[in-house]
């Protein structure tokens, strides 16, 4: 597939929520943090999705959330909505009322927890991909699903009209080279240092937490790799090197960088819901020593960084649970 022909963008955010102290979303937070991204070089944004806490935000704040971000984004960036649910009727009927609240695409993670087998990974894509007229991109994370989904489903899969891309966590790149010989499917970088190995073999894009910090570096390497210029790509990987194993190293990388962003003075409150959690003391020290080795990130001045381990210490619990009904 061609860059001509991708609805989604090439640097996708996968957009943080911003919270209140008190764990409800912070909205006005929200739409200076998607006009910064989309500001700085992001042509997509993923709300809703793993980062963005959607296991535990509630469905009018997920459609919220696609609606805010198409008001923000102005015809600026994609707003893909992520999550989906591991109940196929509940996927199916979130992702028609996104399409209706404006979604330019839809991200479909795989079931998680059910551990279904591969027949029955394939029929939740195929129904909810034919729920909606949106394009679709599959999240292959066996990290957090239990279950990958495997080479000959991607080929059978390809062949739905809005299936399009594949979101890898997955890292192996043989699998990846293979599905794009042998399909028109598009992948996308789902693991932050993998972003120009994958965009190497042939990704079309990433997908990315630490882009929440800093988009403009991979915005210079998307467009160095679509020139040809590995020198340049690479240069900004090896720079980029060092906030990345800060956001995604030590804790879950939206705790890292709702941490981060909140010391740089771009959020109001580092807060996520439990059972997520801040860092502990020796977490955010080893946050905060990856950071002194960052210099020369786009984007990202930590010269004035002022982390608050207190604001960030513990969890919220929402005033409504995040429930699928």
């Amino acid at each position: 597939m061609t860059l001509d022909a991708n609805p989604f963008g090439q640097v996708l955010v996968a957009l943080i929520t911003p919270m209140t102290a008190d764990g409800e979303v912070d909205w006005p937070a929200t739409e200076k943090h998607i006009d910064d991204v989309v500001s700085a070089g992001a042509d997509g944004v993923v709300v809703t999705g793993t980062t963005g806490e959607t296991s535990t935000l509630t469905d009018a704040e997920k459609l919220r959330l696609v609606e805010v971000g198409k008001d923000v984004a102005a015809g600026r960036a994609k707003i893909i909505t992520g999550g989906g649910s591991n109940e196929t009727a509940h996927a199916i009927e979130l992702y028609k009322a996104s399409e209706k609240a404006g979604a330019d695409g839809i991200m479909i993670v795989t079931p998680y927890y059910n551990k279904p087998t591969q027949a029955g990974i394939l029929t939740h894509f195929r129904l909810v991909a034919d729920a909606t007229d949106l394009p679709v991109i599959l999240y292959d994370i066996p990290g957090r699903t239990g279950v990958p989904i495997a080479y000959e489903t991607l080929l059978r899969v390809a062949n739905h009209p809005n299936i399009l891309a594949v979101k890898d966590a997955k890292g192996d790149f043989s699998e990846v080279s293979r599905v794009l010989n042998q399909t028109d499917l598009m992948y996308f970088s789902g693991d932050d240092a993998n972003v120009l190995p994958h965009l190497s073999i042939g990704a079309s894009g990433l997908i990315g937490v630490t882009a929440n910090i800093a988009p403009a570096p991979y915005r210079a390497i998307v467009d160095a790799v679509n020139a040809g210029d590995l020198a340049t790509a690479t240069a900004q990987h090896q720079t980029l090197e060092p906030l990345v194993r800060a956001v995604m190293t030590h804790v879950p990388g939206t705790v890292a960088a709702k941490y981060i962003l909140h010391g740089l003075g771009r959020i109001s409150s580092p807060r996520v819901r439990l059972p997520l959690v801040g860092p502990e003391e020796w977490e955010a020290a080893m946050i905060e020593d990856e950071l002194a080795l960052v210099s020369g990130v786009d984007g990202a001045e930590f010269r004035n960084f002022r982390p608050d381990r207190n604001a960030a210490a513990g969890g919220a619990l929402p005033k409504v649970s995040g429930t699928t009904r």
